[in-house]
């Protein structure tokens, strides 16, 4: 494989396995699987949900929602509603089945006086991410949003969202486990409050440490997570993950090594990993780890002692041990695994396929959105 600037790759053989247990707990658990697009932003890797079952879909926005409308028919929009995107709202109801996210009085009365096609909603409960999200003690705004909805009869009341996102914050099992039952405490209490107004409303929570870690969603109906299609390094320091589980890498070519600081500098910056970071044990701040490279063009074990320890815009500073370091020359490529796998997906809009047996060339790429 010729790769001479920075190339994001993907296993294809681990990320269908990630699905495929995902979808295996699911079942097991007979919960609804609604997972979250917004880390693969693909059609491609989207269909691969599809061949086991998969038959609706989560989006962070209304330009994703388009993007996937054209293969989905079933898409919940997991941020609060936009509503400068009415007529895009309005046009993709009327093509799919779409749901939106209100949290306040004044978005509802808005989508009561402009929503022109069958729309479900959720309301957006922040159960302690502290992101967004009513206050599950704000009974008086749920009502009024509950009543002012009624005088549009083309909104139909879908049940209350969450999203557990302070588990990545965690560092242990016990800690997930914990959040995920606070966070379904309050759920149920809003559902046995409002069960008797509206029979057919639904719970709905998804973040990947919880999906991942925890056997039993007993008490909720729809889970949305997402980053478990690829996990990255933030899922690993959570426990959500292995390495081996790990289905994408960025490839990074080398263009100057200093060996007297035991450095060496790739081309692949913040623009292509993003600058998001996590503390690693033993190693600090870093924005990704070395692993080591297979013949097949596949990755195997994390490289000891060794990290991606600066981005700028287009350079990438690898710290590693001198042994490391002294089988480094310019023109070589670095694996390196991202911390953040949605961002870095975001960023470089396309991937490169590899761990299958696919001919060479334009057939190995993989588009993304945008």
């Amino acid at each position: 494989m010729n790769i001479g600037k920075p190339t994001l790759l993907l296993d294809e053989n681990k990320c269908r396995k990630n699905i495929r247990n995902m979808v295996s707990r699911a079942k097991q658990n007979k919960v609804d699987f609604r997972p979250h697009f917004k880390t693969h932003q693909s059609l491609e890797v989207g269909s691969w949900f599809s061949h086991e079952g998969v038959s609706k879909i989560t989006v962070s926005s209304c330009e994703m929602a388009h993007y996937f409308s054209t293969q989905w028919n079933d898409i919940t929009i997991a941020f609060p509603v936009n509503i400068l995107e009415i007529n895009t709202i309005n046009n993709l109801a009327a093509k799919i089945n779409l749901n939106i996210l209100l949290e306040s009085e004044q978005s509802a009365g808005f989508m009561v006086s402009h929503a022109k096609e069958n729309l479900g909603f959720f309301i957006k409960i922040d159960t302690g991410s502290h992101r967004t999200g009513l206050l599950p003690e704000n009974k008086q705004t749920i009502n009024r949003i509950l009543e002012i909805t009624t005088k549009n009869k083309l909104l139909e009341f879908k049940g209350f969202l969450s999203h557990a996102g302070h588990t990545y914050n965690c560092n242990t099992y016990n800690e997930v486990r914990d959040i995920y039952h606070k966070n379904l405490v309050i759920l149920q209490e809003l559902k046995q409050l409002y069960i008797g107004q509206f029979p057919n409303l639904i719970l709905s929570t998804g973040d990947t440490p919880s999906a991942s870690m925890l056997e039993d969603y007993e008490g909720v109906d729809e889970i949305r997570p997402g980053n478990f299609v690829f996990y990255d390094l933030t899922q690993l320091t959570i426990g959500a993950a292995n390495a081996s589980q790990i289905a994408i890498a960025m490839r990074c070519p080398v263009v100057a090594v200093h060996k007297h600081r035991n450095e060496v500098v790739l081309y692949g910056g913040g623009i292509h990993f993003s600058k998001e970071y996590i503390d690693y044990p033993g190693l600090g701040k870093i924005f990704g780890l070395p692993v080591k490279q297979n013949t097949d063009g596949t990755w195997g074990k994390v490289v000891e002692k060794a990290c991606l320890s600066k981005l700028s815009q287009e350079h990438g500073i690898l710290r590693a041990p001198k042994e490391w370091i002294d089988t480094c020359n310019i023109g070589d490529t670095v694996f390196l695994l991202p911390v953040h796998a949605c961002m870095t997906v975001s960023c470089m809009k396309k991937y490169q396929r590899v761990g299958c047996n696919f001919s060479n060339g334009d057939k190995n790429e993989i588009k993304a959105m945008g």
